[in-house]
């Protein structure tokens, strides 16, 4: 009876234990194990010294074309506002500001969006997915073919991608992982044309801008400047006209 009540016991003890199962897959390819060879002390102490906990770590990724920079956001799990952990310049770019609308456009989207897909084999080293296009970009184009597969990614190339060269993606994609791993479904990436302060906004909205882009700059700039004073992840919904909605 004992031994029974035993083995019952531990088989609830070990379903409710972390499984760490996406943290394994990951690690079964070489790129991910160099990765973690090299970066992984860097990323634990980054983390400390903001009080954050690698098991615990959710962040959150920015990214302002204008200004070629990618910034990371991190928290613990439960707590409620984000802070900035790290900002990486962006490699290289293409294509010029505003969103993306279609296939071959060499643009980078902008808008909000969220990781849908790890690539431990990719062509451009590790790479990490996004979800472009997004409801609103299938609302807002015209064209019948949008595009796709834009990624954040190593090497130093691109197409529409936000590249980091091979040792920054290194780092970008353990914290991804991480999150990951402490169940961050959907890791958050916010891409903005530029830096949306009110000064910048002003000296495109003055420099011959298109309507069209306008508004929906602003309607970005909304979301912008919400989580800049709150530091929260943004509640986002998009209505009919393919407007973000916070």
């Amino acid at each position: 009876m004992k031994t029974t009540t035993l083995l019952i016991f531990t088989i609830i003890l070990f379903s409710f234990a972390p499984q760490d199962d996406f943290l394994t897959e990951q690690k079964r390819y070489p790129r991910v194990r160099t990765a973690f060879e090299d970066k992984e002390d860097k990323v634990i102490k980054t983390l400390e010294h903001s009080g954050i906990k690698v098991n615990e770590l959710n962040i959150l990724i920015m990214a302002f074309k204008a200004e070629e920079r990618l910034n990371i956001y991190a928290k613990n799990r439960t707590d409620t506002n984000y802070k900035k952990l790290l900002s990486y310049k962006i490699c290289s770019n293409s294509g010029v500001l505003g969103p993306k609308r279609k296939e071959g456009d060499a643009q980078v989207p902008e808008g909000f969006y969220h990781i849908d897909r790890f690539n431990p084999a990719s062509t451009f080293y590790l790479s990490l997915g996004l979800n472009y296009p997004n409801s609103s970009d299938r609302k807002l184009s015209k064209h019948p073919n949008l595009g796709g597969d834009i990624f954040i990614h190593g090497n130093c190339v691109t197409i529409g991608c936000m590249p980091m060269t091979n040792t920054k993606i290194k780092e970008i994609y353990l914290f991804a992982i991480h999150a990951r791993n402490n169940g961050q479904l959907k890791i958050p990436v916010y891409i903005f044309p530029f830096k949306m302060t009110e000064e910048n906004f002003n000296t495109y909205k003055n420099n011959g801008t298109k309507i069209e882009l306008i508004d929906f700059w602003t309607n970005l700039k909304t979301g912008y400047d919400k989580f800049i004073r709150d530091k929260k992840e943004l509640e986002i919904s998009v209505d009919r006209e393919g407007n973000y909605i916070y």
